[in-house]
């Protein structure tokens, strides 16, 4: 999502010979994100994006982008990928992996209300629902053994309270098993950014370059540490019940995930806290670069720990 690989006019204009979308008409970069080189592309067939990906490698790939045509296909508001003349979604250009996708309508939000918050609840219900069916399969990436080894080098660069915490959750986190929980398709970055809407309704779920098999209740608590929260990190309660009721009337939690929502709230702030010491720390060089602060979600972590938010009482 920011531009990390320049491409030109130029270049562009030849790679799109390989697709059946007419004459290039305008290719603008994406600033905001930290990860693929995003460009928005407009033809005279209309508009897409070019997404450039510059760590996962082309065996990964086909996952993502056969997850996104399934959902799409199944109803699910994401971006459809766009097949070339030999029929494959992924191709390469500038030695990077690339793919083109439809763009939808729609804007992120900065301030969600409840309204906003039940839509996106309810969507992602149906949106792990859909994935059920989903034939292929993806180990997280970025669960707990990413968690340890890049905790692991970011230490030397922590204060002594912030090793203190970092450690210390680590530790709490390795006492938690989820493999009883519901898994499936899960989207593991469904922030704010990563979704469109036109008023209260939901337009589209973008950006799946995360997705992966993961317990589905550790989904819907990333999504809720984003869009439920105020600027200090602490619930908006309004905001939460409306989502995780939503959510719920799709796809009823069972016991076991309402026993596990501490635990899943914990590990989905230590896990963008340590993606975002990570980029602080170890900068990707780029263009167009947006690094995120990391002290955000270590104070979500840490009103988590002190609070040990119970759902049970939400969704009674």
């Amino acid at each position: 999502m920011s531009v990390f690989t320049t491409v030109t006019t130029e270049q562009l204009q030849a790679w799109l010979k390989h697709y059946p979308l007419g004459a290039l008409l305008e290719l603008k970069g994406i600033a905001s994100g930290i990860t693929n080189t995003n460009y928005f592309v407009t033809t005279d067939t209309g508009r897409f994006v070019l997404t450039l990906f510059e760590k996962n490698t082309p065996d990964e790939l086909p996952y993502f982008l056969d997850l996104m045509a399934h959902l799409a296909d199944h109803g699910i508001p994401c971006p459809h990928p766009i097949a070339n003349t030999n029929g494959d979604y992924l191709g390469e250009l500038n030695g990077k992996p690339a793919a083109l996708v439809s763009c939808l309508r729609g804007g992120s939000l900065e301030t969600p209300n409840a309204a906003h918050c039940a839509e996106m609840g309810k969507v992602l219900a149906l949106m792990h629902k859909a994935g059920m069916n989903f034939p292929q399969h993806a180990e997280n990436p970025r669960g707990p053994h990413w968690w340890n080894t890049t905790a692991a080098t970011l230490l030397p660069f922590l204060d002594a309270q912030e090793r203190a915490m970092l450690e210390s959750e680590l530790a709490y986190q390795a006492t938690f098993r989820h493999s009883e929980l519901p898994r499936g398709v899960i989207h593991a970055d469904m922030f704010r950014d990563n979704v469109l809407f036109d008023g209260e309704t939901l337009t589209g779920l973008i950006d799946f370059y995360y997705a992966c098999n993961d317990a589905l209740a550790y989904d819907l608590a990333i999504t809720v540490n984003d869009w439920c929260v105020h600027a200090d990190g602490s619930f908006d309660q309004a905001r939460l019940e409306a989502m995780l009721t939503a959510y719920h009337r799709e796809r009823p939690l069972t016991e076991a995930e309402k026993q596990a929502w501490p635990a899943l709230l914990r590990g989905a702030a230590l896990r963008f806290w340590l993606s975002r010491l990570y980029d602080k720390h170890h900068p990707q060089p780029g263009e167009l670069t947006h690094a995120k602060d990391p002290a955000h979600f270590r104070r979500i972590l840490a009103l988590h720990t002190q609070n040990n938010p119970n759902i049970q009482a939400l969704l009674a």
